[in-house]
């Protein structure tokens, strides 16, 4: 009796202690067992069939648990590893590959004397690791060393999924500009809670961030712009010069840093509107030929490029393809959204382009606006031919859109709904749940200068990308988006301030199947994370 005793006392210590981990977002399973497994100094053996990232990112895991407990552990790559782990004989920190799981699933099988990693790619190590660190105590997530921790990781079986491939997060770089360390810090935390694509928005009326080759003027000219809205109405200019732009090394440097991190970066070429700061640098891509400068204001400008002239074409064919060489994802996002179409209809060039292609008024939609649906047909084919896919708000759906694009449903869900159903693929991103330059609170006085609006945790943490969705075009739903618009936020502890902790719930709706979606245990997991992780980091969030 007295064994048995002991025995359920152990066993519920180690449930306990499991119980207390919080891990967001929440694995598809955990199945809790007795022990603990000891990580300080544990041998860390990896599969020699893993490719080189993937050990790398083992070795930075490892040299930082090494760092922190004082105990160093050597990384090796012994052949015959699998064979060992099937005999018993393997003791350690272990990873294999398995190629008969998903690319992003992952296994932890943690016994007393071994911790099994089991993925099938870089992705799926890397959530692993994330997963790891979670379990681990905070000073994981910190800077100091050597705090002689005993880092044990508990004794379960953890199996893990995503419940949608593509796991979004967006940053407008153009309203204000964000630094490569802060865009890499940015990149940190998405990869902390597990988010796999960035939205990098590049360019718009108030800057061009690019630098373009063929076209130095845009980074030279376009990138700045006088003064900027500031005050509570935004109806003054503060009159100081503001600017700023990314040479291509410094984005072939966070490319390469997200792509550590398991994440893509996508980014965003607004066309044919929202271009003035590249009219700014070359007039003759205008309508009107100019003069144009880069806005000072927020909203959207009247001016767009004229695509009756060729030159425009040459122009972003050229602007593209240096585009492509930068980033090696399957998608460019082209926007599309809110372009203007009042000086098309007054420009002969682009009057002369609609005649050409016999368009006219039909359906509810005018001749101008099929005249776009040319533009984006035109450069989605150009893409094509150089590997790429393109990614376009809704608007792209108004009047006709060519088969293979996907749609980024930002005004509601409508747009979503109309583009699943005739057979494209869509990113879940409705301004109603998603924007997160809008308030936390109902109370816009109570929180920092927004837009306005109001999205809050639950909000966030309410949102079913399938609701509406007939069952037959649910397929069409590849994940979900939160953006990040910077009208209004210019310093880093703001700008992380609004990103969390919305972001963590963001992350469970882009990663948890449905029946492990829960909030009040979401938000016990987010009490101990904020402390935990957040706050140990040193990141800016917003308290209860």
């Amino acid at each position: 009796m007295k064994r048995l005793t002991t025995i359920l006392i152990a066993l519920f210590i180690s449930l306990s202690f499991l119980s207390a981990q919080s891990i967001v977002p929440r694995p598809e399973s955990m199945t809790p067992r007795k022990g603990t497994f000891r990580l300080a100094g544990a041998a860390v053996k990896c599969d020699p069939a893993m490719d080189a990232a993937s050990i790398d990112a083992v070795k930075r895991f490892s040299a930082r648990v090494s760092l922190l407990s004082g105990k160093s552990a050597s990384v090796s790559t012994p052949i015959g590893l699998g064979q060992a782990v099937s005999q018993g004989s393997a003791k350690g920190l272990i990873f294999l590959c398995d190629n008969s799981l998903q690319k992003e699933e992952y296994i932890l099988d943690i016994s007393s004397s071994m911790a099994l990693v089991k993925a099938a790619s870089l992705n799926g190590f890397l959530y692993a690791l994330q997963t790891l660190k979670q379990l681990l105590p905070a000073s994981v997530y910190g800077t100091k060393a050597g705090s002689g921790e005993k880092f044990n990781l508990p004794c379960c079986l953890i199996e893990d999924k995503p419940r949608f491939e593509y796991r979004g997060m967006h940053l407008d770089c153009s309203r204000h500009f964000w630094s490569v360390r802060e865009i890499k810090r940015y990149l940190d935390v998405m990869a902390m809670f597990k988010l796999n694509r960035f939205h990098w928005h590049l360019t718009d009326d108030q800057g061009w961030r690019l630098e373009i080759n063929s076209y130095p003027l845009l980074t030279q000219k376009g990138a700045y712009r006088e003064g900027t809205m500031i005050g509570k109405d935004f109806s003054s200019n503060d009159g100081i010069r503001y600017g700023g732009s990314y040479s291509q090394q410094e984005v072939r440097e966070v490319v390469q840093y997200a792509a550590s991190l398991g994440i893509e970066v996508i980014p965003e070429i607004d066309l044919p509107g929202h271009m003035l700061a590249a009219l700014s640098a070359y007039p003759y891509l205008g309508c009107s030929g100019g003069p144009y400068q880069a806005w000072t204001k927020w909203g959207v400008s009247p001016q767009v490029l004229c695509v009756g002239k060729e030159s425009t074409f040459e122009f972003l064919e050229a602007v593209l393809s240096e585009v492509c060489e930068l980033f090696p994802g399957e998608y460019i996002h082209i926007g599309g959204d809110e372009c203007p179409k009042e000086e098309w209809e007054k420009c002969p060039d682009c009057q002369a382009r609609i005649a050409a292609l016999g368009l006219s008024d039909k359906n509810g939609y005018s001749a101008e606006q099929y005249l776009q649906n040319y533009v984006t047909a035109r450069i989605q084919t150009f893409l094509a031919s150089k590997g790429k896919k393109i990614i376009g708000w809704d608007e792209i759906l108004e009047g006709e859109l060519a088969p293979g694009a996907t749609v980024m449903s930002w005004r509601g869900t409508a747009g979503a709904k109309q583009a699943a159903a005739k057979g494209f693929d869509v990113i879940m991103t409705p301004n109603s749940h998603f924007y997160f330059d809008y308030c936390q609170s109902r109370d816009s006085a109570s929180e920092p200068l927004c837009i306005g609006g109001y999205v809050g945790l639950e909000t966030v943490y309410s949102f079913d990308p399938f609701e509406g969705i007939a069952p037959e075009a649910q397929g069409r739903i590849k994940g979900v988006q939160a953006n990040l618009w910077t009208e209004y936020i210019s310093e880093e502890s703001h700008l992380e301030y609004m990103l969390l902790p919305r972001m963590l719930a963001l992350s469970e709706i882009q990663w948890c199947a449905p029946q492990n979606l829960d909030y009040a245990r979401f938000l016990s997991d987010l009490e101990s994370h904020e402390e935990k992780v957040l706050e140990t980091a040193g990141y800016n969030y917003r308290k209860k």
